[in-house]
């Protein structure tokens, strides 16, 4: 249950901060590229980092509801598929002396044509 919780959590965040940021819906692709710069040195690998950017990348698609509950979603693309959004391996860059760790999201997308827009 806690899992589920954190993705919730992680999922509702990420449609907050897209508000927030006023990003287009129904954006025709979309990259999404998560960067950690880790507080310490210690070795760590992107693998571990797919876990927080699916439900970064699941957060960008529309809300739909599943069983009885409504999972959010903020509709930049229609979907999460290779069709839809591109999810290059996250960029694990050099922690910095005195700064703890920090993680952002770098998103490109790229807006329907107006052909696109009228099929």
């Amino acid at each position: 249950m806690a899992k589920a919780a954190l993705t919730r959590e992680i999922r509702e965040t990420m449609v907050a901060l897209a508000v927030a940021e006023n990003l287009p819906q129904h954006a025709s692709f979309a990259v999404l590229q998560l960067h950690y710069q880790p507080r310490d040195s210690r070795r760590r690998d992107t693998d571990n980092l797919i876990a927080t950017l699916k439900p970064l990348a699941d957060a960008m698609t529309p809300a739909r509801v599943h069983g009885t509950r409504v999972v959010p979603g903020y509709g930049l693309v229609a979907d999460d598929t290779p069709e839809w959004m591109s999810k290059p391996e996250p960029i694990i860059h050099p922690p910095v002396k005195g700064e703890g760790g920090r993680m952002w999201l770098d998103i490109i997308y790229t807006l329907p044509t107006d052909q696109e827009q009228a099929a």
